[in-house]
């Protein structure tokens, strides 16, 4: 049935709009734990300061605990809406204290804004995505996951290399004014939104209640869980000692800075779009399987080119082709995130999600770090590989069910 231009210009209004806010949300946080420790390290702060500093962002593994309230202290109209408004303004608040003096030489306090941050971040993803499910019909929920994925990409190059360039020339309090500027400017247009215009949510057959449980009586959701545990970390993993690697095979920190952070990120940008409207055209059945293998590939494509001491022409491609997997492994999660969030448990069902995924994040890059230090790259690389490879022979005969769960969804 065909649309109206209305209907579809309002469609490209809201996903333009949740790209936004995805993008305001990521920047900052990358900033925070991937740009700042660059200018920790040139101001004397030591390698364990440096990694401790990280675990501020511990609170992107409790989303499932913060999606209670966003579900169950409702509003009486605009319910998603106002939680998002509100947890927006807080972070940009906490950005504001962050730029008030320069807090390199108080690590205390920098870690507890840090901490802070990471906590309104966390906290106001939750009913941004949330809004973005109820608001979308499900047709164009795959294409919300790959416009998600880009913001991410674009997120990382703002938070990860434009604000250190706005950092250097204006000092330590301007990077955070922007980026809290770029919040407030998203809760602006967040007030444009009739929440109120999403069609009435209807139950999901056979699920009842909202707790946990209720999440994993959909049709597919158990299939899709260990999808959602397995498919992108371990691609997450090759992409995170990318770095470290071009770094110890010759590469200049500026020319890494440009391949992994600038062009890595545009690439990953761009496949997550192209991912998703394959995905919209070969159905979720074959799209898992085929993006499964496409990072199985690229991963042991790289391992083939470090195990080789190829070139550094040749690692370029490599690292570049795991960012194009990356991209479109990212678009399939956040697309299909969407469709086992039920109806009437947005915030909730989204929030596990998003909690598991996180984990399963943290955990992995930690057992590759232990393969890297007793095999190499080229032996991590590969075990990663072998990883994606049984991630491939489980789709294959997981596919019908997900793409089941997706058709009810």
């Amino acid at each position: 049935m065909s649309r109206s231009p209305m209907s579809r210009l309002r469609e490209n209004l809201l996903q333009s709009l949740f790209a936004g806010l995805n993008l305001a949300l990521t920047a900052p946080s990358v900033y925070l734990w991937l740009g700042l420790p660059v200018v920790m390290r040139q101001h004397g702060w030591s390698g364990l300061e440096i990694g401790l500093f990280q675990l501020a962002g511990l609170p992107a593994v409790f989303k499932f605990v913060l999606a209670v309230p966003v579900e169950r202290l409702r509003f009486r109209s605009g319910h998603y809406r106002a939680w998002a408004v509100l947890l927006c303004l807080g972070f940009a608040a906490v950005l504001g204290l962050l730029a008030q003096r320069a807090l390199l030489a108080d690590r205390l306090a920098l870690y507890v804004l840090a901490v802070a941050a990471a906590l309104m971040s966390t906290w106001a993803d939750i009913p941004v995505n949330a809004l973005a499910i109820r608001l979308l019909p499900a047709a164009a929920r795959v294409r919300a996951g790959g416009l998600r994925s880009a913001a991410l990409s674009l997120g990382a190059i703002v938070g990860g290399g434009l604000m250190l360039l706005v950092q250097a020339k204006w000092g330590w309090a301007a990077p955070f004014w922007v980026m809290a500027g770029l919040l407030v400017a998203g809760v602006l247009a967040l007030l444009c939104v009739n929440e109120g215009d999403a069609a009435a949510s209807s139950p999901v057959q056979g699920v009842s209640n909202g707790r946990a449980r209720g999440y994993f009586a959909q049709p597919g959701a158990g299939a899709w869980t260990v999808l959602l545990l397995a498919c992108f970390p371990f691609i997450g993993a090759a992409w995170f000692f990318l770095k470290p690697l071009l770094i110890d095979r010759g590469f200049a920190l500026p020319q890494v800075a440009w391949l992994v952070g600038v062009g890595g990120g545009l690439v990953a940008a761009v496949a997550s779009m192209v991912a998703a409207a394959v995905i919209r055209r070969v159905g979720v059945e074959r799209a898992v399987p085929g993006i499964a293998l496409l990072c199985c590939l690229c991963i042991a494509l790289l391992a083939a080119l470090v195990g080789l001491q190829a070139p550094p022409a040749w690692l370029a491609v490599g690292a570049l082709l795991v960012a194009l997997a990356m991209g479109a492994a990212a678009s399939l999660a956040f697309g299909l995130m969407m469709f086992f969030a039920r109806d009437g448990h947005h915030a909730a069902d989204y929030g596990l999600q998003a909690s598991l995924f996180a984990l399963s994040r943290l955990v992995v890059p930690v057992a590759a770090g232990f393969l890297l230090d007793r095999t190499g790259y080229a032996g991590m690389l590969a075990g990663l590989a072998a990883a994606m490879g049984g991630v491939f022979v489980f789709v294959l005969g997981a596919r019908r069910a997900i793409g089941r769960g997706v058709a009810v969804g």
